[in-house]
C-alpha cells in the first residue's frame, strides 16, 4: 500500500530529524544582560486551538498559483543570530496536488526586526502556553524529545519579522536550500509588513512564494531577557569621607 508505506516514511523521518533537534539544538541562554531571547510559533500549539480554521498550517503561494503549507517552531536571540528551529511543510500545485512533503530546519538567522511587545498582554503561567519548553506539546515536538530544556518562563506576546537559512528535506527528492521570512503582525508593524505570515524562497531557481494567504505566527519574549538590566559600575572613588582637621 503506496499511501500507507508513504506516511510511514514521513512520521520516520520527522522523528528522526525533530529529535536530532532537540538533542542538539544551542537552547538560547538567559544570562543577566544578554540580549532578549525569543520562541517563535509557525502555525502550532495554542495558536491552532482557537477554532479559527485559517490558523494552521501558514499557506504562502506563488506567482504561478503554487503554494506551501508549513508550520514550526524555535528559538532565537536578537542579536549574535542563533536560531534553533525545525517544522514540516508540504508543497502543492495550483489545483492542489501535493507535490512533496517534508520537514524542514534552520541553520542561520539572517536578521531579525522586533515590532516591540504587545501593549498589556503579559503571558500567565497558568494560561494553556505554561513554562515553554522545546519539548513540550506546545511546540508539537513532545514525543520527539526530552522536556529538561526550559526555555521560557511567564513569556511576553511580540511582534516581529524574522529572516531564516533553511533547509527543506523532502521524504522523496533532494534537499534544497531556502530562505524563510516569518513575520508577526503585533506592536509597532511597519506598513510594508502589515500582512501577518510567512514567505519563502527557493534556491536554484525556484519559484518565489510572497503571497501570504493564511495562518497566524507568534513571537513570544523571554521575561527574563527583557528584564536583564546590567549593574551599574561601582564608583572608584572612595566612599569614605577625608578627614578633617580639627581647629585648635
Amino acid at each position: 500500500m503506496p499511501n500507507q508505506r508513504m506516511s510511514s516514511i514521513a512520521v520516520i523521518t520527522w522523528a528522526a530529524v525533530l529529535t536530532l533537534v532537540v538533542l542538539t539544538g544551542q537552547v538560547p541562554s538567559r544570562a543577566q544582560g544578554s540580549p532578549p531571547n525569543y520562541t517563535f510559533l509557525i502555525a502550532t500549539g495554542f495558536l491552532c486551538d482557537t477554532g479559527d480554521s485559517s490558523a494552521c498550517p501558514t499557506v504562502v503561494k506563488s506567482a504561478n498559483a503554487e503554494s506551501y503549507e508549513m508550520t514550526g517552531a524555535g528559538a532565537l536571540t536578537s542579536q549574535g543570530k542563533s536560531v534553533t528551529a525545525a517544522g514540516t511543510f508540504t508543497h502543492k500545485s495550483a489545483d492542489g496536488v501535493v507535490l512533496e512533503t517534508g520537514v524542514w530546519l534552520a541553520n542561520e538567522l539572517v536578521s531579525f526586526d522586533s515590532y516591540g511587545v504587545v501593549p498589556g498582554e503579559l503571558t500567565r503561567e497558568g494560561r494553556a502556553l505554561g513554562p515553554l519548553r522545546l519539548g513540550s506539546p506546545q511546540f508539537g515536538l513532545s514525543q520527539f524529545g526530552p522536556r529538561a530544556a526550559g526555555v521560557f518562563s511567564v513569556p511576553m506576546e511580540a511582534g516581529g519579522m524574522a529572516v531564516l537559512r533553511i533547509r527543506l528535506l523532502p521524504v522523496l527528492g533532494f534537499a534544497r536550500n531556502a530562505t524563510l521570512q516569518v513575520n508577526c503582525a503585533l506592536g509597532k508593524v511597519p506598513s510594508e509588513h502589515a500582512v501577518e505570515g510567512i514567505r519563502l524562497a527557493v534556491e536554484g531557481g525556484g519559484a518565489e512564494f510572497d503571497e501570504e494567504i493564511s495562518g497566524r505566527v507568534l513571537f513570544l519574549l523571554d521575561r527574563f531577557a527583557a528584564n536583564a538590566v546590567p549593574k551599574a559600575p561601582t564608583p572608584d572613588a572612595e566612599t569614605k569621607p577625608a578627614a578633617v582637621e580639627d581647629p585648635q
